[in-house]
């Protein structure tokens, strides 16, 4: 099994047990070899819930440019939402799974 599969595996498991989301297999992999080599990087790989650039950071680079959104109040709402999804006190946020629960909170699959 290669890193990025274990990888996935991670991800599926997080959002199954933190989020009681069943993940659609296809998608996931797909936005996570959308995010490149940052998945192995141990500070990129991860979201941080509380730091607001971090945040500004997910809404512009993913939201606006990947997904094609207009900026507006939905998206931080929606950013919010996932953050109290996945779990405020949950330290390790792992963009992939950030990034697909947005992807999928915005009927965007079709970006992948």
């Amino acid at each position: 099994m290669s890193k990025r599969d274990e990888l996935i595996a991670k991800y599926a498991a997080d959002l199954k047990d933190k989020c009681g989301v069943d993940p659609d297999m296809d998608l996931l992999t797909k936005v996570t070899v959308g995010l490149g080599p940052s998945i192995y990087n141990a500070d990129s790989s991860t979201v941080s819930g509380s730091d607001d650039s971090e945040l500004a950071t997910v809404k512009n680079n993913y939201l606006i440019k990947k997904l094609g959104l207009s900026d507006n109040d939905d998206l931080d709402v929606a950013i919010a939402s996932v953050m109290n999804t996945y779990g405020q006190s949950n330290r390790n946020k792992y963009r992939a799974v950030v990034y697909y629960l947005l992807c999928t909170h915005f009927n965007k699959a079709s970006v992948y």
